[in-house]
């Protein structure tokens, strides 16, 4: 019966599997993918003419496979991940060509090139994902008959097709950009949710739905580690792309709101930690409910700002404009500790999303009001 009730569970979870399958989001997924697509395609193109018809190399199959292994699909584009995997491919490549060269192939040989690859790249590079790629490659070499060509010809295609990967990161980008401003606009929707949602609850008082919150909030950081990924990615790349050298101040700026905006999510829990607390007498609380309501228009006015970064002082003020109430004796005179803590809470979180806008944060302490 346990043996059935598994296979039953089994069945269920691949039904699931089937029926989530959505020819939406496979549309989504390939219009989203075609700027890798056509980067790859245009670096295997390259870099096979150029082992074949300037090098000489009959079957330049390793400078091929480079070039994919290196660009992939991944949201990490950045020119230091593309170098740092044409690196481990080639000394893996290198190393066990040199073995293979001075012993032959054989099982010996092969367990040796491995392990002295394994070596020298654990000493070259704390990623363990470079051992990986470095071992692998040494093992192909080890097991597979040496190409016609001579000696390092699949050392030099490796160089080939890394050096192609890193000029098309440059030359031919994805556009980075874009990737960012999605990652940021779908952060800023989430937590503006999420202040909305606890402006409904302060309005009329409910504890279950406060816990629900709560672990929606504890859900987002995968998205503010998109965001930063795909911002480090975009910056990387604009900083050797003559084509997005022009963005490198807008992303730069992006970054900033983005590590201010990671530090307000997380006071955010803190918040929404203490109203949970707070909300077990099933009391509504429209004073902080005005209150967040505020925030939920600069979060909004931040998430257009990424576009219109002109709209930023309008940002500004209508931050400052709540930021100057957060003192509990005047928002909340002759009311429990409880409530006051929620305020001081809520300060924290202040402050971080003024520096999101663009202040400095003594600028931003200065606009909230003194504290006895």
């Amino acid at each position: 019966m346990l043996g059935l009730s598994r296979f039953t569970g089994l069945l269920r979870r691949l039904r699931r599997v089937e029926f989530s399958y959505s020819p939406r989001t496979s549309i989504d997924r390939l219009g989203s993918s075609l700027p890798a697509i056509g980067q790859i395609v245009v670096a295997v193109v390259a870099s096979y003419s150029i082992a074949f018809y300037l090098v000489g190399h009959v079957a330049p199959v390793v400078a091929v496979t480079v070039t994919v292994s290196t660009l992939g699909f991944g949201r990490d584009a950045r020119p230091l991940r593309v170098i740092e995997t044409a690196l481990g491919i080639t000394l893996g490549i290198a190393l066990s060509e040199v073995i293979v060269l001075s012993f032959g192939l054989g099982v010996v040989q092969l367990g040796v090139a491995v392990g002295v690859t394994l070596v020298a790249a654990r000493i070259v590079s704390a990623s363990p994902s470079f051992a990986v790629i470095a071992g692998v490659q040494s093992v192909l070499v080890a097991v597979l008959p040496s190409p016609a060509g001579g000696p390092f010809t699949r050392t030099i295609d490796s160089l080939i097709g890394g050096a192609v990967a890193l000029a098309v990161t440059a030359l031919v980008p994805r556009n980075p950009r874009r990737l960012a401003l999605r990652d940021g606009r779908r952060f800023l929707t989430q937590f503006a949710d999420l202040l909305a949602a606890l402006v409904g609850v302060l309005r009329v008082g409910h504890r279950t739905e406060t816990d629900r919150i709560l672990e929606s909030a504890r859900r987002t950081q995968p998205l503010v580690d998109q965001w930063s990924q795909s911002l480090n990615s975009a910056v990387a790349i604009a900083r050797i792309s003559p084509f997005l050298r022009s963005h490198l101040g807008e992303l730069e700026r992006q970054q900033v709101m983005q590590r201010n905006l990671d530090l307000a999510i997380r006071n955010l829990r803190v918040l929404t930690r203490r109203l949970a607390v707070l909300e077990r007498d099933g009391r509504a609380r429209p004073e902080l409910a005005e209150l967040l309501s505020g925030m939920i228009s600069g979060v909004n006015l931040l998430a257009e700002s990424l576009t219109k970064p002109e709209i930023m002082p309008v940002v500004r003020q209508n931050l400052i404009l709540i930021a100057v109430r957060l003192d509990p004796e005047t928002l909340l005179p002759g009311q429990s500790a409880g409530e006051a803590s929620v305020v001081f809470a809520l300060r924290p979180m202040m402050m971080d999303l003024l520096c999101a806008a663009g202040l400095t944060p003594d600028d931003a302490r200065s606009a909230m009001p003194v504290l006895d």
